[in-house]
């Protein structure tokens, strides 16, 4: 298990995680300041949804516009991707490092819903944000999106500015995009499959615009 500095605010915050985690200003990611991402409240010059139930302990608040993705080189996909192009689309952006052995057990869950949900609208988007030198080296990553049978797009992030922009501390972290491009769910952590695909279905079902 990785688990670095931040342990404590996570146990206090009561969350059972048995994942790996990042501090932010880590040795692999420069210091940017992106704008925050999964706030509790809508941003202020933003019409909230309508609230969603409560779902199984699913919370589908809307937490705001997502970042853009800047990612320059992908996997997966001719060209890369971007989230303006993916609207009326649910998005997935599953934040990993492929020697991460809690992201690892996740992929296959992505991987059952993008084959399950991709004619239905729902887009799988794993962006690798590595922790060690050598799960930067691309040919790495590119033998690991193979072994590890991972079929969606996958963006390398080095430098760590999507990681960022989502305000992201743990491997793995997983965020739920609306058809609106707005963030509506976050888990950190494995587990939570059957909560995850329930706010999965629920935001598929959603009419847009």
């Amino acid at each position: 298990m990785r688990q670095l500095a931040n342990w404590r605010w996570l146990l206090a915050a009561g969350l059972l995680l048995a994942g790996c985690a990042q501090t932010a200003g880590s040795a692999t990611s420069p210091s940017v300041s992106p704008p925050a991402a999964a706030t509790t409240a809508p941003q202020a010059n933003v019409t909230p949804l309508p609230p969603e139930p409560e779902l199984a302990g699913v919370s589908l608040r809307d937490y705001g516009a997502a970042p853009e993705l800047q990612n320059a080189v992908w996997l997966n996909t001719p060209a890369p991707l971007k989230l303006a192009n993916l609207r009326g689309q649910v998005v997935i952006v599953d934040m990993w490092t492929f020697d991460c052995i809690n992201c690892q057990h996740v992929i296959p869950s992505l991987r059952q819903w993008y084959d399950k949900y991709q004619k239905q609208g729902l887009v799988v988007i794993g962006n690798h944000f590595p922790e060690f030198d050598y799960e930067a080296d691309l040919n790495n990553l590119k033998n690991a999106v193979q072994k590890l049978d991972v079929r969606y797009p996958v963006a390398q992030d080095n430098d760590g500015q999507t990681w960022r922009a989502y305000d992201t501390h743990y491997w793995p972290t997983l965020f739920l995009i609306d058809k609106r491009g707005h963030i509506r769910y976050e888990h950190i952590g494995e587990g939570a499959y059957a909560d995850t695909e329930t706010a999965i279905q629920t935001l598929l079902a959603e009419r847009y615009p």
